[in-house]
């Protein structure tokens, strides 16, 4: 299986999760919405950089990136990296990549236990 099939498979079972949670009464609306404008977002964002890159101009930097990401925009960065071919081969940023994806989803299942996720 092909990396960005795999990266593909991995937003469509995160999204339906949370679909699910959100029909079933786990989690609120919200946090689907949350996820859903945070992932277009960051994509539009890592559009900008790539665009950026290919002219040579002022680039978004990685930290702001990564932020993006762990603020619930990784699946739409997740997407950017594979559809756009942009920061999908940096072994470095990469891994801090998926350790914001952790971060990220820790997150929410700690605000879900602690009942953060009422609303």
């Amino acid at each position: 299986m092909r990396s960005g099939s795999t990266s593909v498979i991995v937003v469509a079972l995160f999204s339906s999760l949370l679909a699910l949670s959100v029909l079933f009464g786990y989690l609120p609306l919200s946090v689907l919405v949350v996820y859903g404008g945070m992932s277009l977002l960051t994509f539009i964002v890592y559009f900008m950089d790539k665009s950026a890159a290919r002219r040579g101009t002022w680039r978004i930097s990685e930290k702001t990136l990564h932020v993006f990401s762990l603020l619930c925009g990784w699946p739409g960065a997740l997407m950017a990296q594979q559809l756009l071919r942009h920061k999908s081969k940096k072994t470095e940023f990469r891994i801090v990549f998926w350790l914001t994806v952790l971060g990220n989803c820790a997150a929410l299942i700690w605000l879900k236990i602690n009942g953060y996720l009422l609303w």
